[in-house]
């Protein structure tokens, strides 16, 4: 028998409404609960991942090789501005090294502008923007675009398995008006 609330309340079945109003107000708000707490672990994966993007703009700053190398994976993959690759944590530290070296004023600074994470694959994506800076011998330049990383949820912890960075911008120095022949 189909009984609408307004019908059950005029035969005086007012428990019986009561009861399946309760019931089901009950089963939104567990719903609702269960997609806060899905909510809420993925805002502390995002967090995770922001936390880390922010001590590997430190680690730049500081022309800290070591710690720059902490948020990558083993086999990280990263294709700079200029699309030069490079495989490897080790190889990836070491190319970083020489342009500190060669550029000791060089910083850059990532500014993550989405991240999404897929708790049930431990990946995610963050997709922000970059700038660097250093000197040229004819003078100081900015450059600076789009990103894209892919991060590895790893034993509990967000490493960099791919980076790509796109120059969308640069301004200052000669380096400016072509993009820098990549040896390979």
């Amino acid at each position: 028998m189909m009984v609408t609330g307004s019908a059950d309340y005029a035969r005086g079945n007012t428990r019986q409404v009561i009861s399946r109003r309760a019931a089901t107000a009950l089963a939104a708000a567990t719903l609702c609960a269960a997609g806060l707490q899905g909510a809420s672990r993925q805002s502390s994966d995002e967090q995770l991942i922001r936390e880390a993007r922010a001590r590997s703009n430190e680690a730049i700053a500081a022309h800290d090789t070591a710690a720059i190398a902490r948020v990558w994976m083993e086999d990280v993959n990263v294709v700079t501005s200029t699309s030069s690759q490079a495989t490897g944590r080790a190889a990836n530290q070491e190319r970083f090294a020489r342009q500190l070296a060669n550029r000791p004023d060089t910083t850059y600074v990532r500014r993550p502008t989405a991240i999404d994470v897929n708790r049930a694959w431990a990946v995610a994506s963050e997709r922000g923007e970059w700038t660097g800076r250093w000197t040229e011998p004819d003078g100081a330049l900015e450059i600076g675009g789009t990103y894209l990383v892919q991060w590895r949820k790893v034993q509990g912890q967000w490493l960099i398995q791919a980076e790509l960075y796109v120059p969308t911008r640069c301004n200052g120095s000669r380096y400016c008006n072509e993009r820098p022949r990549v040896v390979h």
